[in-house]
């Protein structure tokens, strides 16, 4: 069953689609805004309507332009934005609470005694971001009725009639004992979800269902988690490897074999992908804010877009002693201190937007250093090289502060979209059984790959003051 694919990326700030040939590459693209709201208090919700209406508007575009039926379609989600709905009708009865929404900080309050069992059985701390404290959340303070799921399974419902959510999404609930990728009722119960009725757990590639939405009838036939699916894009298909993705938040992740490794450097353990009932694992760590942070200086005026970052940043040498910890959405991993709000510290009479540029740059970068130190210390071993893909890696100035204090090449990738690319391999396996990952997968080469410039010793300096003001950020509030 060769022929094109139809690879859907259901994401935060938009729906991205492709049609994807096996011998010709890309050959049908479509894409389409969602819109979250950003209240006040950390709350980000959005109207489901959205992200179901996206992801068809996506998807006919990118079909209209390829002009070519597809065999399969494959589908990748947010992983952790959450809402309640009637499984009768597929009708919303909540906004969905996306991932970076914090109101349900009071439920993790209440289950901080438990939260090393719940990391042990689940590989994730206690924290709003994940799925089950809005789950939570939302039968205590919105509705009992329905049903309560992460938005894929909503999504997969809505265009096949079909109830499951894939091993890898269920991983990001601290619903899923990992060990057995099964629903786990201790996990449950301690969040008050014991009489849930929740989705089917399937493999990330195998058949689903069937969808009319977006004309043709089309199997489905892969699905996933985002950054998952940008995991097994770039290649990182053994332990030792790792990926960030820079997109609405920065997201690293390194391959762990089949068991999962459960570290003690803050990174959370869970599923990769499950293959003919075969489980890889990965470590994860999060930076809430990357282009939102980038959005951010947009907004207020600093720059005019993503595409400022290289001409504003190159106006001046350094970021002239100003520090940026661009934690607008809270601390993610290795600290877990949603709470936190960002500082930007340093500022003088003669700081120009180019050193807040540069200060914001070297504050993402940071990050996402001590994500991969923490990667490499859970590991044992260091890693060799760092490969990255998302919107961001557009940015010269970034990529060169990323490879600086990282003190590893940073390899660019040549397909910018890979979580759509990855969702489309599993939709592949899923349509074609036989067919091996490595026969799936495109050709990997970078477009580009990036050297540190600087010393070992400057890098430490700079990372040293980041820290510092990261330091001052905890101490500086309760815990």
């Amino acid at each position: 069953m060769t022929g094109p694919v139809l690879a859907v990326d259901q994401g935060t700030s938009g729906t991205k689609a492709l049609v994807i040939c096996p011998e010709r590459g890309v050959i049908g693209t479509g894409f389409a805004a969602v819109r979250p709201r950003f209240l006040p208090g950390g709350l980000v919700e959005v109207d489901p309507a959205q992200l179901y209406d996206s992801v068809v508007d996506a998807g006919r575009r990118a079909l209209a332009e390829a002009r070519e039926p597809v065999v399969a379609l494959g589908l990748a989600n947010q992983g952790e934005t959450v809402l309640a709905w009637d499984p009768g009708t597929g009708r919303p009865l909540t906004d969905a609470l996306v991932w970076q929404d914090r109101r349900a900080e009071p439920v993790c309050v209440e289950l901080a005694p438990h939260e090393d069992e719940l990391r042990q059985l689940t590989g994730l701390p206690v924290d709003p971001y994940f799925a089950a404290p809005k789950m939570a959340w939302i039968r205590r303070n919105r509705t009992r009725e329905g049903v309560v799921t992460t938005s894929d399974a909503w999504l997969v419902h809505r265009l096949t009639g079909a109830y499951a959510t894939d091993a890898a999404t269920a991983g990001r609930t601290q619903l899923l004992d990992l060990d057995r990728v099964q629903w786990s009722p201790r996990a449950l119960d301690l969040y008050g979800l014991s009489g849930e009725r929740l989705p089917d757990v399937v493999d990330t590639a195998g058949p689903v269902g069937t969808t009319t939405a977006f004309g043709p009838r089309i199997p489905l036939t892969g699905l996933i988690v985002d950054q998952q699916a940008a995991l097994l894009a770039q290649h990182i298909t053994e332990p030792g490897g790792a990926k960030c993705t820079y997109g609405t938040g920065a997201f690293l992740l390194a391959h762990t074999g089949d068991t999962p490794r459960r570290g003690n450097s803050g990174l959370v353990s869970c599923v990769a992908w499950r293959l003919a009932g075969r489980t890889a694992y990965c470590l994860d760590g999060q930076v809430y804010t990357a282009a939102s942070a980038v959005r951010w200086l947009t907004d207020l005026g600093v720059i005019k877009g993503a595409a400022d970052l290289d001409p504003v940043g190159a106006s001046v040498p350094d970021s002239g002693g100003v520090t940026f910890v661009p934690a607008l959405a809270g601390l993610a991993a290795p600290w877990w201190r949603g709470d936190l709000r960002g500082s930007l510290t340093g500022l003088g009479l003669d700081t120009t937007p180019g050193h807040v540029v540069r200060a914001l740059c070297e504050g993402l970068a940071a990050q996402v250093v001590d994500l991969a130190d923490a990667a490499a210390s859970d590991l044992g071993s260091p890693l060799a090289a760092l490969r990255v893909d998302g919107g961001l890696t557009r940015s010269t100035l970034l990529m060169q502060t990323q490879a600086d204090l990282l003190q590893l090449p940073v390899e660019v990738s040549a397909l910018p979209d890979a979580t759509a690319l990855g969702v489309g391999v599993l939709a592949r396996l899923g349509a074609e059984p036989g067919l091996t990952v490595a026969e799936a997968l495109p050709d990997w080469k970078p477009a580009a790959v990036y050297e540190p410039r600087i010393t070992a010793d400057e890098a430490a300096e700079r990372l040293a003051a980041f820290r510092r003001a990261v330091a001052a950020l905890l101490d500086g509030t309760p815990a």
